[in-house]
């Protein structure tokens, strides 16, 4: 059995994740500790107490997901399994630094102040209201790109996140979005869905979040994962700390290559896939990318003891 453990992105928060393996594992605890310590200020607070509405603030959102897939990595260390039983490791957007920091590349305390900056820069590139991401069901990627080439008239609009054969989402501004949805349904799309995010991620309009990231990421000491990390711009393999750092920069305005990611896994042998953190959004992609890999989900502490007894 080969594995690879994946790490989710924004819109899998939910108010108490984490918090049943912080109280099961001293580990698990000690991350949020550490993020609360990195941050100045509870951010565990609001992940389990706080409302809904501020935790879904990208600059929130981001490093408290972070938390909860590396408590849920400790929980999954505390039961003896180590990330050696991995053999890469891959994560959606944001994820992809929750996985970098589970492969010993990035310290828990940078790839928390990372995220906080990152989610900071995100939001203030693009005023409010200005732009905005939409999902195309029932199209291709190939498709979708000429649906956005299509809307653009001059405007931002570009295909943002390839997640699976059914699903591709596009970002850019606002009008160009909602031009997309329909000239995607005029096309055959099965639906066409504005989501309700605060900025339109993953396309040029995040230039200056990438210029950000990349002053940001001068200054982190970043050391080879122990497993190779297959990375969103690249869908590819990649253990230099210096590709890490251009691609992390690279992955704000580039597209998340979710669906060719998988694939590349599977061809390098993968057959299952644990979602280490919250939700479950990733293993139902990766099932419709390929209806024969396994996926497990390491979200709470019976997760985290079945998975060591597989």
């Amino acid at each position: 059995m080969t594995i690879a453990f994946v790490f989710p992105g924004q819109g899998a928060q939910t108010i108490g994740m984490g918090k049943a393996l912080a109280e099961a594992y001293p580990a698990a605890k000690a991350i949020f500790d550490e993020v609360d310590s990195a941050l100045g200020e509870s951010l565990s607070q609001l992940i389990w107490e706080g409302d809904i509405e501020t935790l879904t603030l990208t600059q929130n959102a981001q490093p408290a997901l972070m938390a909860t897939s590396m408590a849920a990595m400790r929980a999954l260390e505390a039961e003896g399994v180590t990330i050696g039983k991995a053999d890469f490791v891959a994560g959606h957007s944001l994820g992809e630094y929750s996985a970098l920091a589970a492969a010993g590349a990035i310290s828990v305390a940078d790839t928390a102040r990372l995220l906080r900056t990152r989610g900071l820069a995100m939001q203030s590139a693009v005023p409010v209201g200005e732009g905005a991401m939409a999902a195309i069901l029932g199209l291709d990627l190939d498709a979708v790109r000429a649906v956005a080439e299509e809307a653009a008239q001059g405007e931002v609009c570009q295909a943002a996140n390839d997640n699976d054969p059914t699903q591709v989402v596009v970002s850019g501004a606002k009008a160009a979005v909602e031009r997309a949805a329909e000239i995607a349904k005029a096309k055959g799309a099965k639906r066409a869905v504005m989501l309700p995010v605060s900025a339109p991620f993953h396309c040029a309009l995040m230039q200056p979040a990438a210029d950000a990231m990349a002053e940001a990421l001068a200054g982190v000491d970043i050391k080879s994962p122990a497993v190779p990390l297959i990375a969103n711009v690249r869908a590819d393999a990649v253990t230099s700390p210096d590709e890490i750092r251009q691609l992390l920069v690279e992955q704000v305005t580039g597209s998340v290559r979710w669906r060719e990611s998988v694939q590349a896994m599977a061809s390098k042998g993968v057959t299952e896939f644990w979602e280490i953190g919250a939700g479950k959004a990733l293993s139902g992609m990766i099932r419709k990318i390929n209806r024969n890999l396994a996926c497990r989900q390491v979200g709470a502490p019976d997760d985290a003891k079945a998975a060591a007894e597989a």
